[in-house]
């Protein structure tokens, strides 16, 4: 069985930093896309940033380009989310979700924004930024 566990969320003030954590374990698979998704108060999830195997591929909401930085580290199961210059706007449940099933590499990049494109979610970590 597969267990996606997100950390590092918490309360910080405009402009502040925090440290998103995902760790995965159980069955020893190659996680071909590890992605994070959020969802805010009477919103719908939505795609934040998505990184492939070879961390080759990287894809961003565009409202977090130049502030968020997706990275991973294999040997560790763990993909990592460093968000920094947050906003009241960035305030939601951060969702990590894992991708098993293999993909060709040409059709990463136009998948990893998409929901259903992962097998795998945790149960999410709050971020709360206050103004």
């Amino acid at each position: 069985q597969v267990r996606v566990v997100e950390s590092g969320g918490g309360s910080v003030q405009t402009g502040g930093s925090l440290r998103l954590t995902c760790a995965v374990s159980g069955r020893t698979f190659a996680a071909y896309i590890m992605g994070w998704f959020r969802q805010a108060p009477g919103k719908e999830r939505e795609f934040v940033a998505a990184i492939s195997w070879s961390a080759n591929t990287k894809k961003y909401l565009d409202s977090v380009k130049g502030r968020f930085t997706i990275s991973r580290d294999n040997d560790k199961n763990t993909a990592y989310l460093q968000m920094n210059a947050l906003k009241p706007e960035d305030t939601a449940v951060y969702f990590c979700a894992v991708r098993e099933r293999v993909i060709t590499p040409q059709y990463i990049e136009n998948s990893m924004h998409l929901n259903h494109e992962y097998d795998y979610w945790g149960q999410g970590t709050q971020v709360t930024v206050s103004s």
